[in-house]
């Protein structure tokens, strides 16, 4: 694990101190390592929420029947029988060389 040297005004050193010893956390550097985890999954949801949006302002919707979802699944094994065929034929030829 690599150490990282942060500043951080008084108040804030006191706060960081405090929920330490609340017995929250179990040292500063696991209290900014929490606050880093909250704010990538923040920013993750985000991302999701624009891909969301970007998605439902892509054209017409549709019904989601049970033979669109048979078709999407179809889909996603050809995708990845595609993809899987691909990876076997690089590390084939990686192995050969």
């Amino acid at each position: 694990m690599q150490t990282m040297n942060i500043s951080l005004p008084d108040p804030m050193k006191r706060y960081v101190e405090e929920q330490v010893a609340a017995g929250a956390y179990s040292s500063a550097s696991e209290y900014i390592r929490e606050l880093v985890r909250a704010d990538q999954k923040r920013q993750a949801k985000e991302q999701l929420e624009h891909a969301i949006l970007d998605a439902m302002n892509s054209g017409e919707a549709m019904e989601a029947t049970p033979e669109w979802w048979a078709s999407l699944q179809n889909e996603i094994k050809e995708r990845k029988g595609t993809a899987n065929s691909s990876v076997g034929k690089s590390t084939r030829a990686a192995k050969a060389s």
